[in-house]
């Protein structure tokens, strides 16, 4: 049997290491991968990226089942493509996959469907942002409309800040951050006060399996300060996430956005991931949608599952999800992010890393942006690394990973040295 997972990031490199241990396996496709994936046991890089050339070698190979990890292929479509070739992939259409691609189709769906969120206003003009901001005043949040790597947030603490996120993701030019064939779109959104957690599931179209809670830092610097990233560490399982706010993220989020799509003609399978906003109350609003599993969050969940993920994979793609549940590790995953020199603006690339620690039982690290040059691995991206342990709790969890952080080297590594420090105060 043979599985091909598409994307060359750390959340590419945890799916394929935990479908590689599933029984029978023959061999588990990375495309393309990256310098971690290459040397992992029953992995195989291939050197592909287009959607014709990857139903052609799925095609080709008869490969039983497609994961596909990034957003971008998701929104151009790979789905619909594979179905069309009668090939089997987990992941959401073209359409369906809107509610990542557009942050305005997702805040109007919200609105539509009464799942909670922030008020928000969509802009076209700068000039009729710039006015909206300097009514509403700060703080407030500037997203930009399209797919934008996990960068296309700014949390604005002051108005000099807002209008700065305007003026870039709406440029004079009129090609700003979107990926639509529209012009350039900004969302404007009501700042929410609370405490931030990743819930993710997978879906079949109409039954939800609830994948372990977890939570993720996304600016660059210890105690939340700096610019937003794609995130610079996370952990699973998340203490804010309590059986009450499960419960309602389940009832008031995601089954009605299950049905909605459903309602709407785009019928929702593969992972979708929601990120919430929990306030103090107990109160739970939806900060965005995304059609795929997060990173670095998928790291230490894949780490935690002890579920046969193939098998759970076979009954989304079947529409039976209703008839499996997953089990988890009871231990906490951890993960820490390493990353390469200027990131996250334009991440130096070529740096040779030394120091990898073998992988144990209890640790293990993850490739993001990396590629094999002349037998040496160098940096090849922002988020190189995602050194990821399992202990009994968050603070031996920390110790774990940044012990083996110690050893690890390329010129200009930077890392939060506080991830967990949410849950560790509990």
């Amino acid at each position: 049997m043979k599985l091909l997972v598409i994307g060359s990031g750390g959340r590419e490199h945890a799916l394929a290491w935990r479908l590689a241990k599933t029984p029978g396996l023959q061999k588990v496709f990375v495309a393309p991968g990256n310098a971690g994936t290459a040397r992992e046991h029953e992995l195989e890089n291939v050197p592909l990226s287009g959607a014709e050339e990857l139903a052609d070698f799925a095609q080709r190979e008869n490969v039983r089942l497609t994961v596909v990890g990034p957003e971008a292929p998701l929104a151009a479509g790979i789905v619909n493509l594979f179905r069309a070739r009668g090939l089997r992939i987990f992941g959401p259409t073209r359409e369906a996959a809107q509610l990542e691609s557009s942050k305005d189709f997702a805040k109007r769906f919200m609105l539509r469907h009464h799942i909670p969120t922030a008020r928000f206003v969509s802009f076209t003009e700068r000039a009729a942002a710039h006015a909206y901001v300097e009514q509403q005043g700060a703080p407030i949040v500037i997203k930009a409309d399209g797919l934008a790597a996990g960068k296309g947030v700014v949390v604005a603490g002051s108005l000099d800040v807002a209008h700065a996120a305007i003026d870039q993701m709406l440029p004079a030019s009129g090609s700003g951050m979107t990926s639509g064939d529209h012009g350039a779109r900004v969302v404007i959104e009501e700042f929410l006060d609370g405490e931030e957690a990743s819930f993710i599931v997978m879906v079949d179209g109409r039954n939800v399996l609830p994948l372990a809670s977890s939570q993720d830092h996304k600016r660059i610097g210890d105690g939340d300060t700096g610019p937003n990233t794609g995130g610079m560490g996370a952990y699973s399982p998340a203490p804010v996430v309590t059986p009450e706010v499960h419960a309602r993220a389940m009832r008031e989020i995601i089954l009605p956005t299950v049905r909605g799509m459903a309602a709407e003609g785009m019928p929702y399978t593969g992972f979708l991931y929601a990120g919430l906003m929990i306030g103090r109350d107990g109160s739970v609003k939806t900060v965005e949608f995304n059609c795929r599993l997060g990173d670095p969050e998928t790291q230490p969940i894949m780490m935690r599952l002890r579920s046969d993920l193939f098998n759970l994979l076979e009954h989304a793609v079947s529409g039976r999800l209703n008839l499996v549940e997953a089990s988890w590790d009871r231990r906490v995953a951890l993960g820490v992010v390493l990353a390469a020199a200027n990131y996250p603006a334009t991440p130096r690339t070529g740096d040779p890393v030394s120091g990898l620690p073998a992988s144990t039982d209890g640790s293990h690290v993850f490739h993001a942006g990396t590629s094999e040059i002349d037998g040496r691995i160098v940096t090849a991206g922002g988020r190189v690394l995602c050194v990821t342990t399992l202990a009994d709790n968050v603070r031996q969890a920390q110790r774990r990973a940044y012990d083996l952080i110690t050893g690890i080297h390329f010129d200009g590594m930077q890392y939060r040295h506080d991830i967990g420090h949410r849950a560790a105060g509990r």
